[in-house]
């Protein structure tokens, strides 16, 4: 019977393990590079070899290692209070490197004195490409759609106006319409008038017809007056039937033109309210993607 012997985990195996899953760094006090492990100085583009004694301040953007916050931060550090965070380092060749970083404080014997500085990283900087590039397609869409809502709400802006002038002057051509209609309705009063003073004189052309046959010879005059007047009569009627036609015509012409515009200005308010709902549409979609772009830049601060 072999009896197997059963390894119990150490610190030794731990510190294996993070050795080769992590990247891991110390910085000394005088925050230069005071060991480093392969996956780390990898990430950065280096040999281990050649990292020990630079600087921390070597691997940062000139913007944040110039600045207030960088300062608080090795202060804070040097206080004994640790930080954890998103980092963003530049490597060997000067590119973008995102970490995942905890920077824990190294106490001495007595934890009283920071004796150095052991940094834990993650590689996260094909992730945060990625997001960062989704969160920039956003933003892109989000400008796009606002310009086109913008472009939409102008192009709706000027056929509107456009529609408003139509109706404007659909509406004074109704106006007209009508008053012509009233004035051909007069003319035909006029010629009904007319007509009826045609029948008239007719009529006393045709009594004084009979007058002058009754005064025989002293009446053939006045006989040729009333013939010609009874012409005259005649063509009178003749002229009014005419123009009673024409007017009719007219009338009828102006009723189908005034139905045509009365019809042309339905349609034009119809339009204005369908245009004032598309403004009102534009108007929420530049809205909408105002506030994707502020969403958009959220994330981006976020991630």
């Amino acid at each position: 019977m072999v009896i197997q012997v059963v390894e119990q985990v150490t610190d030794d195996h731990v510190v294996k393990a993070l050795e080769q899953n992590l990247a891991i760094i110390r910085f000394d006090t005088d925050r230069k590079i005071a060991y480093v492990n392969d996956i780390f100085a990898n990430a950065m583009g280096f040999r281990k070899e050649e990292m020990i004694g630079i600087s921390h301040k070597e691997f940062c953007f000139d913007d944040y290692a110039r600045s207030k916050e960088y300062e608080k931060f090795w202060q804070e550090l040097l206080r004994g209070k640790g930080q954890q965070e998103k980092v963003e380092r530049k490597d060997k060749n000067g590119n973008k490197v995102w970490l995942e970083a905890t920077y824990m404080p190294v106490f001495s014997s007595d934890g009283k004195k920071v004796i150095g500085i052991t940094k834990v990283a993650s590689n996260i900087t094909k992730r945060q490409t990625s997001i960062t590039s989704v969160v920039e397609e956003l933003r892109q869409m989000a400008e796009g759609l606002t310009q086109r809502a913008d472009i939409g709400i102008d192009r709706s802006k000027e056929l509107l106006t456009t529609i408003k002038d139509i109706a404007v002057i659909s509406r004074e051509n109704t106006e007209t319409l009508g008053k012509l209609q009233v004035h051909a309705e007069g003319i035909q009063h006029i010629v009904k008038t007319i007509r009826e003073i045609a029948a008239q004189t007719n009529l006393l052309a045709l009594n004084a017809a009979i007058e002058a046959a009754r005064a025989g010879e002293h009446g053939r005059g006045f006989d040729v007056v009333a013939k010609e007047v009874r012409k005259l009569s005649a063509n009178v009627e003749k002229s009014i039937v005419e123009v009673r036609e024409g007017v009719e015509a007219i009338t009828s012409e102006i009723k189908t033109i005034s139905k045509g515009t009365v019809l042309a200005q339905e349609n034009a308010d119809r339009c204005q309210q369908s245009i004032e709902v598309a403004m009102e549409d534009f108007l929420a979609i530049a809205t909408s993607a105002s506030e994707l772009d502020v969403q958009s830049k959220k994330v981006s601060g976020i991630v």
